[in-house]
């Protein structure tokens, strides 16, 4: 299944300057999704992270892990209409600095889940070399 920023945004609630992937590349609804982040030099973000020498913030590139795992447990059918919160992370690893015109692709592999929470396995690269590991916790509730 691929998604494009439309469908994706009828999945999460997140929206501009939040929204974190642009496109959605693969997903097996509860097991794993793919996506991308091009990142631009226009993003608010380099106009005080080092408005000198542009590096995305890692926060930032956990947070788009953490939404490509969120699409991952939100494609499962009976988890529409739901919400994935960001439940927390563990052994993350900044490998490779991510700047303007990069396109950072994103794998969440959803490895457990206990009732409505949901522990993931995620990586970010750029052209095949590692930017970021961590291991991603999430749960999810329903709208409130």
């Amino acid at each position: 299944m691929t998604l494009n920023s439309n469908e994706i945004q009828k999945i999460l609630p997140h929206r501009w300057p939040f929204l974190m992937i642009d496109k959605v590349t693969a997903c097996e609804p509860g097991q794993y999704a793919d996506a991308i982040r091009c990142v631009s030099a226009n993003e608010l973000q380099f106009c005080g992270h080092f408005p000198e020498y542009h590096v995305m913030p890692g926060v930032l590139i956990l947070e788009a892990l953490a939404q490509t795992g969120a699409v991952a447990l939100l494609t499962e059918p009976d988890q529409k209409g739901k919400l994935v919160f960001f439940g927390g992370v563990k052994n993350a690893r900044f490998r490779k600095q991510v700047v303007p015109g990069d396109v950072l692709s994103l794998h969440c592999e959803i490895i457990a889940r206990r009732g409505p929470i949901g522990f993931g396995k995620a990586v970010a690269t750029v052209d095949g070399k590692t930017a970021v590991t961590a291991e991603l916790s999430f749960a999810i509730s329903d709208p409130v």
